[in-house]
């Protein structure tokens, strides 16, 4: 049950993460040169991930897949959620069992 809310925090850590790079994104959106930050994420053995911001190769910002990077994050934000609440449920489950 911890190793899930573990996975589920550090999925709600890259989302927001994810998020903030788009806003930065979309706020130099119109500055000359500007090079995008992306997030990249990769699996940690534990479980979870490790997310971190690179700027890209060449300038220039989509919005278009600033918007898209944005309703995945939020999505990502409801699943990671959906998750600690879920084990929230179980573990009173079992502390009611058990009490």
């Amino acid at each position: 049950m911890i190793s899930a809310l573990s996975t589920a925090t550090s999925g709600l850590q890259a989302a927001s993460l994810r998020l903030d790079a788009s806003a930065h994104n979309v706020a130099n959106a119109m500055t000359p040169g500007f090079r995008r930050e992306e997030v990249r994420a990769s699996a940690r053995a534990e479980g979870g991930v490790e997310a971190h911001t690179e700027r890209a190769a060449s300038p220039g910002v989509s919005l278009e897949q600033e918007v898209v990077d944005q309703m995945a994050a939020a999505l990502s934000f409801k699943a990671n959620v959906k998750v600690i609440e879920t084990v929230d449920r179980t573990l009173g489950r079992l502390f009611d069992e058990k009490a």
